[in-house]
């Protein structure tokens, strides 16, 4: 029988720690997510809308408060490309109990989100449906948090073969 120098204790104290890793990167990656599905385009298959791109650029995340950038107008000219390392290293401070907010910071975003019939304050009129890329992937968080559940079981076992 092999004996083994390390305490029982000590065995259990480094299973709960890893244990708590796991379930943080699981919720983070969850988050990420997340957050990926609402930037799916319709022509990547998903929901959201691309026009010059300022919209999905304007995506910004806070932790236990909301991201701080202000509402703003879209310029005419096209957007800087949506970098998703971004909110990474924003998730990446993201401990349990925390909530994460991800909100876009163009004006518009709202109406594409919810959709607009009618006649805004400034007498434009619209006809925009809405595409609600942001509740649907909501609404998908079990599933996507068992797929990030997934690929945590399967870091663990290609780390332990």
């Amino acid at each position: 029988m092999a004996v083994s120098n390390v305490s029982f204790a000590s065995q259990v104290s480094e299973w709960v720690q890893e244990t708590n890793n796991r379930l943080i990167a699981v919720f983070r990656t969850s988050a990420s997510m997340v957050i990926e599905e609402m930037q799916k385009t319709t022509n990547q298959g998903g929901l959201n809308r691309i026009d010059l791109g300022h919209h999905i650029a304007s995506l910004q995340v806070g932790i236990n408060t909301p991201p701080q950038d202000a509402i703003r107008k879209a310029p005419t000219t096209p957007a800087r490309p949506f970098a998703m390392g971004v909110v990474d290293a924003s998730i990446a401070g993201a401990e349990l109990g925390d909530t994460i907010m991800a909100s876009y910071g163009m004006a518009y975003s709202l109406r594409l989100e919810y959709g607009f019939e009618g006649t805004d304050s400034l007498g434009r009129t619209y006809s925009q449906p809405a595409y609600a890329f942001v509740r649907t992937a909501a609404q998908r968080w079990p599933q996507i948090v068992q797929q990030a559940e997934e690929l945590a079981k399967a870091r663990v076992a290609a780390r332990n073969s």
